[in-house]
């Protein structure tokens, strides 16, 4: 999921976007009431818990590591996204990932039948499993030229923010651990899974929960770059509504339904559903096809459909709506020409379906990461977005999707951008202490 997206979607919250999240901070509990005021105390009580708990020497040398190592992580970075990783072939980059992880000294290292990649952080084993994840696909096909180029402070390359600045910081936390000792309870199961991205719905992910190779406690992902937190899952149902007929001449087979007036007729009555503005519920007609002549009557009219909502009611609900728009359209386009022989029919296709979820933001794994961005001076905002985090959230699993740091523009593009700035390390830093914290370090 692109920065950009994860910004407009989390716009109705008042979140700046997440490269400008570094602001003013002021009193914790100002401008909150009833049960905002609530969570705040949480958040507060959450952050005077850490700071009372002086991080152990091995967790600040691990701190300071990535921070005078800074570069390596940049390195790598690069290196990483000059694998390729089209749409369902990862497996290039995957196995590259299994090398580093196998490096840096982590256990059972292995590739699962998918395509992630999954490595293993034993703790003493008295406390929660940790997933510590970040996506390997990229939304380029094959072909596309992948050289990172350097101008200045910034670089350019195709995913080289989403999310090879995900893959990156898992790295960079494990070294990090790995050269300073940091021990925990709980184990931590690095993962680098396939199939974020459009075309993939989320395939890794899912996978992985529905054969979970031991109970996951916590789910932490790395998604593209800023300083922000996903917190809640925007739910989507995708389709391919295609109406078919036999087609014909214009002038010779008039009086005949017509698919692509099918088509218009439901558009129409779709671009007329009323939705709410909270929870944010949206509907958009991406892409049209179909026609082969000017004086053709088309055999097909067909549309690529995208459905999204923060609350899984409402996406039901508007999902019914959109059914009944297609269904409607067809019998109308049929009843307009009741001497015709033929009929057309519709096909709805899904191509899709993302889990929307609206977890409480005073659960604990929200208020630990919101905690340790503040014990490293900084204020994390809160978003709703569509990431891998959806599907452990449905699943009642504790989840977020943090950002990795840095600052990246046009994510989704072969022009896409990263630019470490003057304190890139922090990204790594953060993802090091929220895991470390939830997996309980000693």
């Amino acid at each position: 999921m692109s920065p950009e997206a994860r910004n407009a979607e989390g716009a109705r919250h008042g979140a700046p976007p997440h490269s400008q999240r570094l602001g003013v901070r002021r009193s914790p509990l100002a401008g909150f009431t009833g049960r905002a005021a609530l969570g705040a105390l949480l958040l507060a009580s959450t952050a005077a818990a850490l700071h009372a708990q002086e991080p152990t020497p091995a967790i600040k040398a691990a701190l300071d590591q990535l921070r005078t190592t800074n570069a390596v992580t940049l390195e790598q970075q690069v290196s990483i996204c000059e694998i390729p990783a089209p749409p369902f072939k990862e497996q290039q980059r995957a196995e590259e990932m299994k090398r580093r992880f196998t490096a840096l000294g982590l256990t059972n290292v292995r590739i699962d039948s998918i395509g992630n990649v999954l490595a293993e952080r034993p703790g003493t084993g008295r406390g929660p499993t940790v997933v510590f994840s970040a996506h390997l696909d990229t939304v380029f096909p094959e072909g596309t030229d992948v050289k990172v180029k350097r101008e200045g402070t910034t670089y350019r390359a195709p995913g080289i923010g989403d999310d090879c600045r995900g893959l990156t910081v898992l790295l960079s936390v494990a070294r990090a651990m790995r050269d300073n000792k940091v021990a925990t309870d709980g184990n931590i199961l690095f993962v680098a899974n396939v199939g974020e991205e459009g075309p993939g719905n989320l395939r890794g992910i899912r996978y992985l929960f529905a054969r979970p190779p031991t109970k996951i406690d916590y789910y932490v992902a790395v998604d593209g770059t800023g300083l922000g937190i996903t917190s809640r899952a925007v739910g989507s149902n995708r389709y391919k509504v295609s109406f078919k007929g036999p087609g014909g001449h214009s002038y010779g087979a008039f009086g005949m339904p017509s698919p692509i007036h099918a088509l218009g007729r439901a558009i129409a009555k779709i671009a007329e559903i009323q939705v709410p503005q909270s929870p944010k519920t949206t509907f958009n007609v991406g892409i049209v096809q179909g026609g082969t002549s000017v004086n053709t009557i088309s055999p097909l009219g067909a549309m690529e459909m995208d459905l999204r909502s923060e609350s899984p009611i409402e996406l039901e609900k508007l999902d019914a709506r959109f059914h009944k728009a297609v269904y409607e359209a067809l019998m109308e386009e049929n009843a307009r020409w009741p001497a015709s022989e033929v009929k057309i029919t519709v096909d709805i296709a899904s191509m899709g379906v993302r889990p929307a979820a609206a977890p409480p933001d005073t659960s604990r794994i929200v208020r630990t990461a919101q905690a340790a961005a503040g014990s490293l001076g900084f204020q994390a905002t809160l978003g709703a977005s569509s990431t891998d985090a959806n599907v452990p959230m449905s699943l009642g699993v504790p989840a977020i999707t943090i950002d990795g740091g840095g600052d990246g523009n046009g994510a989704h593009s072969t022009g896409e951008s990263y630019t470490d700035g003057d304190k890139g390390w922090l990204g790594p830093q953060w993802a090091l202490l929220i895991v470390t914290a939830l997996a309980k370090s000693r």
